[in-house]
């Protein structure tokens, strides 16, 4: 199951692109979804575990592919951690909530992320404990902890 945890995360990995670069492993692109969401969200293709041809750089190492793609390989590869999804684009939703579906992971999100108007879901919002199933009941759930968040920064 997915959880979300909005605002600042104890333990939270915020900068996901050096974490990245020093811990992923060449067997992560071995599986089906992982080619699938590198295919989905950057539009390139899984070579190797060292090689990805892009249509716009060519052949580059797995470091180069964009913050979202390594952000969600990190949530399917180390579901223990707590990684800043903020570093993911609205189109990474869908991958975020097909993880969830395979396995639980914790995100930390500290902006609204759209997972779709018409998409059903089961999120688990931790600062609170609320369960969301749409896009409908999460807005003002979210809202809530972001406006929160807002408020303790100023």
């Amino acid at each position: 199951m997915l959880t979300i945890v909005y605002g600042d995360a104890e333990n939270s990995i915020y900068n996901t692109s050096v974490y990245f670069k020093n811990s992923y492993e060449s067997e992560w692109f071995d599986s089906e979804l992982a080619k699938e969401i590198v295919r989905d969200v950057d539009h390139s293709d899984v070579l190797s575990g060292e090689c990805i041809q892009s249509p716009v750089l060519g052949q580059i190492p797995p470091e180069r592919l964009s913050g979202g793609v390594k952000t969600l390989l990190l949530m399917l590869n180390e579901p223990d951690k707590i990684f800043n999804a903020s570093t993911c684009g609205d189109n990474c939703a869908k991958w975020i909530l097909e993880i969830g579906k395979r396995q639980d992971i914790t995100i930390n999100l500290r902006h609204m992320m759209d997972f779709g108007m018409n998409t059903r879901f089961d999120i688990v919002i931790k600062n609170g404990g609320e369960v969301v199933h749409s896009m409908k009941e999460l807005i003002p759930v979210a809202s809530q902890y972001l406006n929160a968040m807002r408020q303790e920064q100023d």
